[in-house]
């Protein structure tokens, strides 16, 4: 009975190493660039391909950061801060402010209370994400009350920008 703690205890141990050592699932990071641009890979705004199933990234112990690259903003950076990678994801012919084909018109309701969204706080060469859930229906270009993952009762005001994505630029 005494040694059994012990293989227990190594067992857990090498468990838990190769976990870490564990390589980063890059379909995690397609669907954050999905959520991220509001469209799909190979549509317009959203990823050109695919993350390259080449790469072999350590996995992400946190969420992942992501803004958008470059002047002309044709390409997502994504980072992980534990890990401590970055990458560069192109985008087709989006920079994030609405120029995509088959937009909804104004006036459309594109997400609804309670619908998860991305919410980007946008500023002077940076933009964040952050997960959370519509508090109440929107139209593109209208302000909504959203609540970010993880808050009860603190709500914020952003512009709706895309299905599933709404915005609060600073100055």
């Amino acid at each position: 009975m005494r040694h059994t703690l012990p293989l227990t205890l190594a067992a857990a141990l090498l468990a838990s190493s190769a976990a870490a050592a564990a390589p980063m699932d890059l379909s995690i990071i397609d669907r954050a660039v999905t959520d991220f641009t509001g469209a799909d890979i190979g549509q317009p705004g959203g990823a050109k391909l695919p993350v390259d199933r080449r790469l072999r990234l350590t996995a992400c112990q946190a969420p992942l950061d992501l803004q958008w690259f470059g002047r002309d903003q044709r390409s997502v950076q994504i980072a992980c801060p534990t890990a401590g990678w970055r990458i560069y994801v192109a985008v087709d012919g989006g920079s994030g402010s609405g120029r995509y084909a088959a937009a909804p018109e104004y006036g459309e309701t594109i997400i609804s209370r309670g619908e998860n969204v991305s919410i980007l706080v946008r500023g002077k060469g940076f933009t964040l994400t952050r997960q959370g859930a519509a508090a109440e229906d929107g139209a593109r270009g209208e302000w909504i009350k959203v609540r970010a993952t993880g808050q009860r009762t603190e709500t914020l005001r952003a512009m709706v920008i895309r299905p599933g994505q709404v915005g609060i630029d600073l100055p």
